[in-house]
């Protein structure tokens, strides 16, 4: 996966002390957690005690490039120094402290255990937003680890600062479940661009005969490989993954990164020649998703995902419940699943090919074949979706959202893609989610989340959380156990 559309993040520690504890502590400290932390973490060899220690120390970090900055408490911490950091730094903060255990409780103890509530009772003063791991206290070897967790979450805060939505098109009138208020994206700190479909047909037509043309072509059919492609749409695809790309790359304006929330039906497909399902799929594969049917919180959830895994993402509508022949015959008694634990996530060919089984194939969609092409017809230019089974892996289905009433929710539930065959169109998996049931009803219905779903292919709750909290979302939803009800949950079932 191209990186271009992803933060790089690099790392940086300052050690801070308190004047009236030995400072070599902390500068000790610092050095065994550079150590253990191996290649990638710049360590500022300013030990910040008072304000132009902070001053000077951010000076230094900016100079070497670090965009995520570790505050570590080696002992107690000057509260206001060391909040001053996170106040001033450009970028995601993170706050932890060393534990004692050097020997020597008389002149070696940092009481940096104790430093850290009065550290965030600053930050809380400043109305400062911080990276607090669950336990934010630790030998060398725990604080390295707890560095690590905080790269996929500093990567998330500084996509999402950095990122410009663009759009085309209004939500379709019969999917009016992705329209969403822009208010949210804007407490963000996101960027939004809103176009006409006009505006990218007249792009399009400008990229006719572009040059780069036949070399998109020909990686096209490298990827799907003779056989599972219409030679004659491939041109027109080629031209059109041209035109998002320049028009990502003249359009971004202040921003770094971009995605696409496109309105893909019911007049592109016969106006453009083609379904975008195939390109569409082609971007989110390098880290820049275009979500369907212009859901702008779709986009910005797949680009979290996108950051938080270093991967490729998706989006599907949480589509279908898994019929019981095929729950009888392929899950019950092969996998730890109720049948209500299970469902068909489906689009109609938006997924990555590296994300799909091996017999993935441009196709047609059949539902728009329906709707917009004559009875008996052979499809035409509803061809161009990505269909097939989606492959077996570890899964993280979630999404931001922005309710009617301009608040920000979002939910979170980790699960898997089994191994079983749909037996149906487009592109599609049968997902397993722990109390899927329960979930679905009191969660994804009783909260008004709309049908499309964010997958990340890979378990990744727990950073999507912390990215999540930073932005201050109150409501993060998640797939409660039993033991743990719903509040809507009636307790006679």
């Amino acid at each position: 996966m191209s990186h271009a559309n992803i933060p790089e993040v690099k790392l940086g520690i300052i050690a801070v002390s308190r004047d009236c504890f030995p400072v070599g502590l902390s500068i000790s400290r610092r050095e065994a957690i550079v150590k253990a932390y191996g290649q990638g973490l710049y360590e500022c060899p300013v030990t910040v005690e008072n304000e132009k220690d902070a001053l000077a120390a951010l000076e230094d970090v900016k100079a070497a490039g670090v965009n995520a900055l570790v505050v570590f408490l080696g002992n107690f911490g000057p509260e206001t120094p060391e909040t001053l950091l996170c106040q001033k730094f450009d970028g995601p903060t993170m706050y932890i402290a060393a534990a004692e255990g050097d020997g020597d409780l008389i002149n070696g103890r940092g009481d940096a255990y104790c430093g850290m509530l009065n550290c965030s009772y600053n930050l809380g003063m400043r109305h400062l937003k911080a990276y607090i791991p669950e336990y934010p206290v630790g030998t060398a070897e725990e604080c390295a680890a707890m560095i690590r967790e905080f790269v996929p979450v500093a990567r998330g805060i500084l996509g999402v600062k950095n990122l410009k939505v663009i759009t085309f098109g209004p939500r379709p009138q019969d999917f009016f479940a992705c329209n969403a208020p822009i208010k949210g994206l804007y407490e963000l700190g996101v960027e939004i661009e809103e176009n006409s479909e006009l505006d990218l047909l007249v792009a399009y037509k400008a990229h006719a005969k572009d040059s780069r043309i036949p070399e998109v072509c020909a990686d096209m059919a490298a990827e799907m490989g003779e056989g599972r492609y219409y030679p004659d749409m491939l041109e027109r695809m080629a031209q059109f993954e041209l035109t998002l790309l320049d028009w990502a790359e003249q359009h971004k304006g202040a921003r770094e990164y971009v995605v696409f929330a496109d309105k893909c039906w019911p007049a592109f497909p016969e106006t453009f020649g083609f379904e975008p399902c195939y390109v569409n799929s082609r971007l989110a594969s390098r880290g820049i998703p275009v979500a369907c049917e212009v859901d702008i919180y779709g986009a910005l959830s797949e680009y979290i995902g996108a950051c938080v895994t270093g991967d490729a993402v998706t989006l599907l509508d949480i589509n279908n419940s898994v019929p019981k022949y095929i729950y009888d015959e392929d899950i019950k008694g092969k996998f730890d699943y109720d049948i209500k634990d299970t469902f068909m996530g489906f689009h109609c060919g938006n997924t990555p090919s590296c994300k799909m089984c091996g017999d993935c194939a441009v196709k047609y969609q059949l539902i728009q074949h329906r709707l917009l092409e004559p009875v008996g017809s052979d499809p035409d230019f509803t061809r161009g979706t990505l269909e097939g089974d989606i492959a077996a892996s570890d899964i993280t289905f979630f999404r931001l959202q922005c309710d009617s009433e301009g608040n920000l929710r979002s939910y979170i539930a980790q699960g898997k893609v089994l191994p079983v065959k749909t037996r149906s169109f487009g592109g599609i998996g049968v997902f397993a989610i722990p109390e899927m049931g329960r979930f679905y009803r009191h969660v994804l219905i009783q909260k008004r989340y709309p049908h499309h779903g964010a997958v990340a292919f890979a378990h990744c709750g727990k950073a999507l959380y912390e990215v999540f909290k930073y932005f201050g979302v109150a409501d993060i939803a998640y797939n409660q156990p039993k033991s743990l009800p719903y509040a809507t949950e009636n307790p006679w079932g």
